[in-house]
Order: C-alpha cells, then structure tokens, then sequence
C-alpha cells in the first residue's frame, strides 16, 4: 500500500469514527477538560466533564480513582500538576470497573511511574477471558490496552494506602467487577465518610447487549439491583460519582465557585441514598417495560 493509500485509509477511519455513536467521546476530548479542584480536605477531582477521576492525598503519596478515558491521558497528567501535585507520585489507582473510559490511563501510569494498578477481581478475569467486554476495541486506538492487575480487588477487603484505609464491597451489575469503596477524608480537624458506587449505567443492561453475553433470562438486572441493595444503607457523608451526572459534579462545583465561603456543596448526608434509590426505581420501570424484555 502506497503511502497516498495509507493516509486515505487513516483519513476514512477519522470520518467512521466522526460518524459513529462513541466518535465524539473520542475526538476533541480537551473541550472536556475541567480544572482540578478540591472537593474537600485531601479529596481532589482531577477528571473531565464526563468521566471523573478523584484524587488522594494520602500523606505517602497520591491514590486515584479511575484513570480516564481512553486517549485523554495527557489531560489527566495536566490536571495533577495543575492541582499542585507530582504525577509521578501517583502510587496507586484503584479501578472501578474494567470499561476502557475508566482504564485509560493505567498502562502510561505503571510503565512511568511504577503506579500499582486495582481492578475488582471479577473484571480481572474479563480481562483474561473475554476482553472484548472491556469495549477496548472500541477505542479507535491500538496503542489502547488492557493491563493486568497489581492487585484483585474482593468482596470485603480493607486496604490501606498512607493516612486512608478503604473498604470495598463488589457491586456487580454495570459490570460484574464493580466495586463500592467507603473511607474518610480529613479537613481542618473534621472526618467525613466517603462513597463511592463505580459504575451505574444501564447500557450493560439493555436485552441485546445481555443476550450477547450470554444472559438471556436478564438476570444482571436483578444482580444489579441487589448491589444497590447491599451498600444503600452505608453511611456516605461525600457522595463522589462515577460519571460527572451522578451527583451533578461540576453543578456543585459552580456553587462552590459563586459561593466560596458558604457550606461545601458536595456535602449531603441524604444524596447516596437518594441516588441509588432513584437508580433502583428506574431500573425497575426500565424492566417493567415490555420492549426491554
């Protein structure tokens, strides 16, 4: 193939990509960009306008949750740095689910900087068995790819990193490696509970998609509303979400920005119980429709 014929073929895979569903979540990703702020205490947001990703100051180095979107890892290294910390002091990043716009950093965070990578262990094995679950493939990238774990994430380990330990329950559901994590976060003497729920999505729930993986009785849907069953009761002080609509991310933000002494807006005792209530109730109207089923 000619180099003339190489460049049209890069050229025609730009405008399928342009033209496909997920194109637009891949092109132009800086317009997402947001600049990092402090949510509270040693709680950081680090992520876009649509994938978030938290940061920890752990007081022996720097945890994230998540790693972004495929392909917008050059924002997420400006956003660690525009929040005064060191990239290279990112020693951990515990995964909430294994979908290629929470991965998408892991591999570049390992290989430069020796980031110990977590993935509850139910996606670990997607990863080894049936990687195209991952939606990898879906990335219009070859350079992306999966990793294998430093570490598998269980029902029910507690783990410590610096100043905060960690409990982790797997919600399965979004995908069968979800996990839930609750731990606190310190400001000025004050201690507040933190939740975090990784992954609400209900496309992993839609009949073709499940049909696809083999669950034709649609029993992930169940599975799914189990897991807001066993973790609605925790007591989560500062609720942190997966995708920025979870708990209005950058609304909450502009409140803090308008009103900079006022009351922290991300704290609300009532929001984790209200939102996967609300999750539960959709779930179950979207089960109740006769074209889901």
């Amino acid at each position: 193939m000619s180099m003339e014929q190489n460049y049209k073929a890069y050229a025609q895979r730009r405008l399928e990509m342009a033209e496909s569903h997920y194109g637009p979540l891949w092109l132009n990703q800086e317009q997402r960009y947001v600049h990092p702020f402090r949510i509270f205490g040693n709680v950081w947001y680090v992520g876009d306008s649509w994938v978030c990703v938290h940061l920890i100051d752990t007081g022996d180095g720097l945890l994230l949750i998540d790693s972004g979107n495929s392909g917008a890892t050059a924002m997420l290294v400006q956003a660690i740095w525009e929040a005064g910390f060191n990239p290279a002091d990112v020693k951990w990043i515990i995964h909430s689910h294994g979908h290629l716009d929470h991965i998408g950093g892991a591999m570049f965070f390992k290989r430069m900087f020796g980031t110990r990578l977590y993935l509850g262990e139910p996606d670990a094995r997607m990863f080894r068995e049936k990687p195209w679950i991952s939606a990898i493939q879906d990335a219009y990238s070859d350079c992306a790819e999966l990793f294998v774990p430093d570490v598998e994430i269980h029902e029910g380990d507690v783990l410590t990193f610096g100043n905060t330990t960690m409990t982790f329950y797997l919600v399965p559901g979004h995908t069968d490696g979800c996990i839930a994590a609750f731990f606190d976060a310190y400001e000025d003497g004050r201690t507040v509970r933190c939740g975090y729920y990784g992954g609400f999505g209900f496309n992993t729930l839609q009949k073709d998609y499940l049909i696809e993986i083999g669950d034709s009785e649609y029993k992930t849907r169940e599975i799914y509303l189990e897991s807001l069953k066993k973790v609605r009761d925790q007591k989560v002080e500062l609720f942190l979400g997966n995708h920025c609509i979870n708990n209005d991310t950058l609304g909450r933000r502009q409140i803090q920005l308008e009103n900079p002494d006022g009351p922290n807006p991300f704290l609300d005792d009532q929001l984790w119980k209200q939102y996967l209530d609300k999750k539960r109730d959709d779930l179950l109207a979207l089960m109740a429709d006769p074209k889901n089923n």
